[in-house]
């Protein structure tokens, strides 16, 4: 999966680059920022002998995630700030296009968090979107993430000169969206469960004419441009989070 500076990957499934970069089966997992834990619930049926744990701060998606229980996967409320877990608890920390929504000022906070639950030699995954790319023109309109993406990919690397973490491995990828139409991508992307983009008419106008350019008989297909960044926990780390 080597990538040139001119060559994007396109992945389908991030689950199976995920299964490239490190081990799945029998691990005790946490994933931050958990959403619908939707990685998750396909990653139990293909590798035994694990255990999921999501940690959901918004109400409404915890609510929802409890209400669809599947063997091997828990739910708990919480931050990454604050992580709910006592020390050396996981094997592999997930983090999924969850790093910029922690607070800016938490950023580090919640990486030494992880560190804490973690094993020596465990492993923290950090998926992030880059901002890039026609998916990102459209939603920049009314949900701006410039600043706290690059916050997020700032935060590794000051993590990473901590030395609590070794990164292992790096990948530049692409994602597949679909969207059946404008209503569709209205109801995912502008008015979410877990924020309040304050979306009036004019700006839903906008927006629109940005969108529809790319909608055809299929709908509108976009390659949503990632980076993903593997940290191992040294061994003899510290297992206690700054205040």
């Amino acid at each position: 999966m080597n990538i040139t500076p001119h060559e994007i990957t396109l992945i389908d499934d991030e689950l199976d680059l995920l299964a490239s970069c490190v081990t799945l089966a029998n691990q005790q997992i946490i994933e931050l920022g958990c959403g619908a834990a939707t990685l998750a619930r396909k990653l139990l049926p293909r590798f035994p002998g694990s255990i999921v744990t999501g940690v959901e701060v918004d109400e409404r998606q915890h609510a929802k995630n409890l209400d669809s229980p599947q063997a091997g996967l828990r739910f708990v409320a919480g931050v990454a700030q604050a992580i709910p877990f006592a020390n050396e608890d996981f094997d592999l920390a997930l983090m999924l296009k969850s790093l910029h929504h922690v607070p800016r000022g938490s950023m580090a906070q919640a990486l030494a968090e992880v560190a804490r639950v973690l094993r020596p030699g465990g492993h923290l995954y950090v998926s992030e979107p880059v901002y890039a790319g026609p998916l990102n023109d459209v939603a920049r309109l009314f949900n701006d993430e410039g600043t706290v993406r690059a916050a997020a990919q700032v935060a590794v690397d000051e993590a990473l000169r901590t030395g609590a973490w070794e990164q292992v491995v790096e990948r530049r990828f692409a994602v597949p969206v679909k969207f059946a139409d404008f209503a569709d991508f209205e109801m995912r992307m502008m008015r979410p469960t877990f924020a309040n983009h304050r979306i009036d008419d004019a700006k839903l106008a906008e927006v629109r004419a940005v969108f529809e350019p790319h909608v055809n008989a299929a709908g509108a297909y976009f390659e949503q441009p990632m980076h993903v960044r593997l940290l191992r926990k040294r061994s003899g780390t510290d297992s206690t989070s700054p205040a």
